[in-house]
């Protein structure tokens, strides 16, 4: 069986490496980006109606200012922002199921007018006629310079690897171009169609997950890590 190259931060990294052993897999957790908080203004608490966080990195790095907006509605993507919100002392969450994008209609659709929005220094713009959204940057993620001897190691082996953001993909294929990776003896499973088109062409084989969860990537990254790259692409392993 070949590893499975895991790229995202730590703690993700750490998450996403039990889960895959509990499947039968062999992770091996090489972070090509370091998480570190970011010293932030914050507003008036009731300069917006609710807050929005669409990474789990937002509340775990936002340090103690997170709590005077605790009282507000939060909204979350996925399960694990929801929960980290959650230890950050928020309990009025509202969780989406697929991305920002998504958070944001559902927002409006609720008749919320104004949001604060918990990001990284790399985001996504967010934007909506009728939403005004008060961003602010509570941490950001270093990039490594040199892709891992850990990383690069798995993939002389052929490993599938785990890219969970556009960033993390474009940054993967620089770094393993610079290493002189073979690209087509390698598996790719993106979290998105985005971040499978950041990775580029070139890869053994190139799967996206239907929706944006560890849990859906891990199930495609099974299934590769048990054949050969074959030169496809597609979503959800059924194209």
């Amino acid at each position: 069986m070949k590893p499975l190259l895991i790229l995202r931060p730590r703690p993700g990294a750490d998450a996403s490496a039990a889960a895959a052993r509990a499947l039968g897999l062999e992770p091996v957790v090489a972070p090509l980006f370091t998480l570190v908080p970011v010293a932030w203004d914050p507003p008036a608490p009731d300069a917006v109606e609710a807050v929005m966080m669409t990474s789990a990195n937002a509340p775990r790095l936002g340090g103690a200012a997170l709590a005077r907006f605790a009282h507000l509605p939060c909204y979350a993507v996925g399960a694990a922002t929801a929960a980290a919100a959650r230890d950050a002392g928020y309990s009025r969450i509202e969780t989406g199921e697929t991305d920002g994008v998504a958070l944001v209609a559902r927002i409006v659709a609720d008749g919320v007018r104004s949001v604060l929005h918990f990001s990284g220094r790399d985001h996504v713009g967010l934007a909506h006629p009728d939403l005004s959204i008060l961003r602010r940057v509570v941490y950001a993620a270093d990039p490594v310079a040199d892709l891992p001897a850990a990383a690069q190691d798995a993939l002389h082996r052929e490993a599938c690897v785990l890219l969970h953001s556009p960033r993390a993909a474009q940054h993967f294929a620089m770094l393993a171009d610079e290493a002189g990776i073979a690209r087509g003896r390698i598996a790719i499973v993106a979290i998105s169609a985005a971040a499978a088109r950041a990775a580029g062409e070139g890869w053994g084989a190139m799967r996206y997950a239907a929706l944006p969860r560890d849990a859906a990537m891990l199930e495609l990254a099974r299934e590769l890590c048990k054949t050969a790259p074959c030169a496809e692409t597609e979503r959800d392993g059924r194209g």
